[in-house]
């Protein structure tokens, strides 16, 4: 998991973005910066749950699609569609046809709005589960090799996450998925350590007012 120079740029980035430019796009403007809209933070961890067993590509070029078919993911919305609404999305080719999964995102819509009136805002629950900055899972990466965050699938606060989460009656919302989902949302920084938006996503994260 290292990192490439765009010829057009000169600039480093992670290895994973060189596929397409729509990769890029992600890499550069999205991924890795913190957020605490709670719509964007539905939408991340739906299409993570989504994502389970293909891969991020498949998910990124439909993107727009799944936005417009589910209402985009504005919870209250999603919480109220109905058996007529899955039939629907089934018959949806702009997005990944599988019931448990279209179930799994209303269910957890209803689950988020849940956990809205307790905490006040999905954010705020969601942001208990930063680890640590020098926590044993995220260790200095200069004493690796290689960036170790970049290898690996779950930390100790992502596998809590999952099982609070679970607890809760959340669906598709694994400890993998729930890693990829903080890495998606700005909780912890998996930017390649030599990629030229490490530093700038530190920055953004240690001036990130948490709810």
């Amino acid at each position: 998991m290292g990192t490439f120079i765009n010829e057009n740029d000169q600039k480093r980035r992670c290895n994973w973005c060189s596929a397409t430019q729509q990769y890029q796009d992600y890499h550069d403007q999205d991924w890795g910066f913190p957020i605490a809209d709670d719509r964007l933070l539905f939408e991340k961890l739906s299409l993570e749950a989504f994502q389970s067993g293909l891969s991020w590509r498949t998910i990124l070029e439909k993107r727009e699609n799944f936005r417009q078919a589910f209402a985009n993911f504005k919870p209250e919305i999603v919480s109220q569609f109905a058996k007529k609404d899955v039939e629907r999305l089934l018959q949806d080719t702009g997005i990944v046809r599988h019931r448990g999964k279209i179930n799994a995102v209303i269910n957890n819509a209803n689950r988020l709005l849940e956990l809205v009136e307790q905490y006040g805002s999905f954010a705020h629950f969601v942001w208990q589960y930063e680890p640590p900055r020098l926590s044993e899972d995220c260790k200095d990466p200069s004493l690796y090799e290689d960036y170790p965050r970049n290898i690996r699938s779950t930390c100790k606060e992502s596998d809590e996450l999952a099982k609070v989460l679970k607890k809760q009656g959340w669906k598709f919302v694994g400890p993998t998925t729930a890693y990829a989902f903080m890495q998606a949302m700005g909780m912890v920084n998996d930017h390649h350590i030599d990629c030229y938006l490490y530093p700038l996503v530190e920055r953004a994260q240690l001036e990130f007012k948490r709810p």
